[in-house]
């Protein structure tokens, strides 16, 4: 295994800290507004974390990860982000309809924030732009668990956009996001 050296990649490093502190200030500052301004960042830097990966799994002797099979792809995706600092990941298959992406220590979760809802905005966007790159066609993320409101872990659902639709209105509508998905199936 080799290791991730940030100074070769388009990313930096920034404090768990500042990212929740980010976070809450947006909160305070914009209300619910907070969201899609976080979303809107994470979005945008996708393409470098997909870039970084992609020198990450060329430096661990791995094909690009848009060509590695799933499983494949699965355990690399993993490591990617544990080894990154994000937080210990693991990737599920949720049915035919999605994949669902947890992990119990996700770098922008703050348990001590006691949020209503799920709230780690900058991840979803981030996510949802690395993994359609990487899928060849736009997914969306939606975080159904969180830990910054009370979760044992932070679950964020890839899916097409069409689906992500599904559940978030299910969502809205008091229907869990597993029975949310059921009805697709």
């Amino acid at each position: 295994m080799t290791p991730f050296t940030l100074g070769a990649s388009a990313l930096s490093a920034i404090p768990r800290s500042s990212l929740t502190t980010l976070r809450a200030s947006l909160v305070r500052d914009l209300g619910d507004g907070f969201a899609a301004v976080l979303q809107e960042a994470g979005y945008a830097g996708g393409e470098s974390v997909l870039a970084a990966m992609q020198q990450w799994c060329a430096a661990n002797g791995l094909a690009a990860p848009e060509s590695l099979p799933y499983a494949q792809f699965q355990q690399a995706a993993a490591r990617f982000f544990t080894e990154t600092g994000w937080g210990t990941v693991t990737l599920e298959p949720l049915g035919d309809t999605a994949v669902a992406f947890d992990s119990a220590d996700w770098a922008e979760s703050d348990p001590a924030a006691a949020m209503p809802y799920p709230s780690c905005y900058f991840s979803a966007g981030m996510l949802a732009d690395v993994f359609g790159r990487v899928a060849g066609e736009a997914l969306g993320c939606l975080e159904v668990e969180c830990r910054s409101n009370g979760a044992a872990r932070c679950r964020f659902l890839l899916a097409s956009p069409a689906v992500v639709a599904h559940v978030y209105q299910r969502l809205t509508e008091g229907v869990g996001y597993t029975d949310a998905l059921a009805e697709l199936a």
